[in-house]
Parts: C-alpha cells; structure tokens; sequence
C-alpha cells in the first residue's frame, strides 16, 4: 500500500468524471444482468443463437450482478473491474467465434475502457498504479 501514499490527492471534477465513466457502462450491465434474470423470449433466443444453453442464462446474470455491483462499491473496485474485464472478453470471444458484426464486439470493448477510465479517475489505487502524467 505504499503507493497511495504517494498518490497525489484527486479533484472533485475528476472523482465525479470517473463517476460518471464509472456508471454509464456499469447501468447498462445491470439491466442486462437483469434481463437474464427475467428471461423474456428475445434475451434466451440471443444467447442460444450464441452457442449458449438456456440454462446458463439466469447464472449468468447473477454473474455480472454481483460483480457489477463490486465494480461500484469503492472498496472492491478494482476486483470488480477485473472480473468485468473477464466477463467482457468472454463477450468478444463469444463474438468473434460466431462470427457476428463488429458492433457487439467494439460495444464490449468500450465498456472495458470506461470501466477501468472511470476507476482511473476515481480511484487513487488505480491512478498511482498507472500515472500518466509526471509529479
């Protein structure tokens, strides 16, 4: 922990930036974690046509509930963005092994780069790990 030592302190405009980074992506996955867990037709004819048994559709929701819901709590941040990093590469594999358009594929990785942007700027742990600017 000695490099939050060092980290120098954040301004409000940044923390509430990295918030706002931190959050447009995380709403998005919350609401798709919760469509998994609701299961209307159109999310389960999705995933099957992705390769994906029904029955791993509502574990998978609770999936990227929870580590959703750790990527915004401050204390479990950053173990949250690494999961969501997973989560979201297992997408892009998804994708690029069926063989869909590049969207889906471009829409995760942007996720990932708010995700761990929003963290950077909020987040001191982050930034002294990462520092992009000279003292």
């Amino acid at each position: 922990m000695e490099a939050i030592a060092y980290a120098p302190t954040l301004s409000s405009g940044r923390i509430w930036a990295g918030r706002i980074m931190s959050w447009l992506p995380a709403l998005f996955l919350i609401a798709d974690a919760i469509m998994k867990l609701i299961k209307p037709a159109f999310v389960v004819d999705a995933n099957v046509q992705l390769g994906y048994h029904a029955s791993v559709i509502v574990p998978l929701g609770v999936l990227l509930l929870v580590i959703t819901i750790l990527y915004l709590i401050p204390r479990t941040a950053v173990l949250g963005a690494i999961l969501l990093t997973g989560y979201l590469g297992g997408a892009v594999a998804t994708h690029v092994r069926v063989g869909t358009e590049i969207f889906p594929i471009v829409f995760a990785i942007v996720f990932g780069v708010l995700l761990w942007g929003g963290l950077y700027l909020r987040d001191r742990r982050v930034s002294s790990l990462i520092p992009l600017t000279e003292n």
